[in-house]
């Protein structure tokens, strides 16, 4: 799913975001990455979705070579991602169902099938009840909701979440964080960034990464069987 070896992101102004990173993450984990703001978190999601390309090292996410002069290859790939902006990215004057199908434009996948997508993916989420509403007239949460429903309906392959859970209270934050871990499976892969730690210390099962000045400690947690 993804492999990352010694690669290292250096921004034009000479600021190093990231640093040595070597990371092995295989498809069906959750992957949660802390650090406080500035660490490198949301750099390291620009680098898996191709905004940004590493300065040093090597890059492979979905069987696909992350560098410049593969651009339109790269432009193909992210059609299998589900991303969660910190800022939802949604449109407003359009409805909670009508956002979530236009998170579906330039997939190939037909208009009654994009629909059935949609409903669905709003229902995941237990907002089918919304699906008419405008997007202006949700809740912080609500509305969330409807960014998380927009990426599951791609049917994607890896879903990005970065800070998912900003200016929610801690009892809607776990419900964010749980939600988005219930689309692990053996063919998504779920990463999420989060400065709040405290969100993600009770959780058994997964890959830890924690980002500090750029450079990365992972943990791999697993429940046992019994």
């Amino acid at each position: 799913m993804i492999e990352a070896k010694d690669v290292s992101l250096i921004y034009e102004n000479g600021t190093v975001a990231l640093k040595d990173v070597n990371l092995h993450i295989n498809p069906g984990e959750i992957v949660y990455i802390t650090g406080p703001s500035g660490s490198g978190k949301t750099s390291l999601l620009k680098l898996l979705m191709g905004m940004e390309y590493p300065t040093h090292g090597y890059l492979k996410v979905m069987d696909q070579v992350m560098e410049k002069n593969r651009a339109h290859e790269i432009r193909r790939m992210r059609r299998k991602i589900g991303p969660v902006f910190q800022e939802f990215k949604l449109i407003r004057g359009r409805t909670a169902f009508e956002n979530v199908l236009l998170g579906m434009r330039f997939l190939d996948i037909p208009p009654k099938s994009m629909k059935e997508y949609a409903m669905e993916a709003l229902e995941n989420v237990g907002l089918q009840h919304k699906a008419s509403s405008l997007v202006e007239m949700l809740s912080w949460g609500e509305s969330q909701r409807v960014a998380i429903a927009r990426a599951i309906a791609r049917r994607p392959s890896l879903i990005l979440a970065d800070e998912p859970t900003g200016n929610l209270d801690v009892d809607n934050a776990m419900n964010i964080m749980d939600l988005l871990a219930s689309f692990k499976d053996a063919n998504t892969t779920v990463i999420i960034t989060t400065h709040a730690t405290h969100l993600i210390d009770h959780k058994k099962e997964g890959t830890f990464i924690r980002i500090k000045n750029g450079t990365l400690k992972v943990e791999k947690r697993e429940v046992a069987n019994v």
